[in-house]
């Protein structure tokens, strides 16, 4: 199976609407320009920054949760940064990753919350996407994110 970055989305402020991106810079210990993690807006920016920098989803995750809806969601209403193909990202807490140029390493799975939900208008997010939420990291050494085939290595 390829590996490749499906998405790239940032949201400047809590609550706006995600943006999508073909490319992006992520910052080294501060996230992706121009998102809320990395300009220090986002709701726990003051409590979790480190923790929050960037968080990935795998479309593999995401698509097995949208089956349990009777109204699925789309990819920019689960408020994640990167959508991954062919990378269980679960499995990624503790470890340093590398994908293209950029190193990072992941902090905590992103369990699920009522947010998303609220946004969209939606119900069942939080139940649905139980353990298939994604992973938030932290942007070890920076460099440019590029939607597309991707190199992915696990450092460590």
């Amino acid at each position: 199976m390829k590996t490749e970055i499906l998405n790239i989305f940032t949201c400047p402020n809590k609550g706006e609407p995600m943006e999508s991106h073909d490319y992006i810079e992520a910052l080294t210990g501060l996230g992706l320009a121009g998102d809320r993690y990395a300009l220090g807006t986002g709701s726990y920016s003051k409590t979790k920054l480190g923790k929050r920098q960037v968080t990935f989803i795998a479309i593999e995750a995401f698509d097995k949760a949208n089956q349990q809806l009777a109204v699925p969601f789309l990819l920019e209403e689960t408020r994640r940064n990167i959508v991954l193909r062919g990378v269980d990202v679960n499995p990624l807490v503790g470890k340093m990753f590398k994908i293209g140029s950029v190193i990072f390493k992941g902090t905590e799975l992103c369990d699920p919350c009522d947010w998303p939900d609220k946004k969209a208008n939606k119900t069942g997010f939080k139940e649905a996407y139980e353990l298939k939420g994604g992973l938030r990291a932290e942007v070890l050494s920076g460099g440019m994110v590029t939607r597309g085939e991707m190199t992915f290595q696990i450092i460590e």
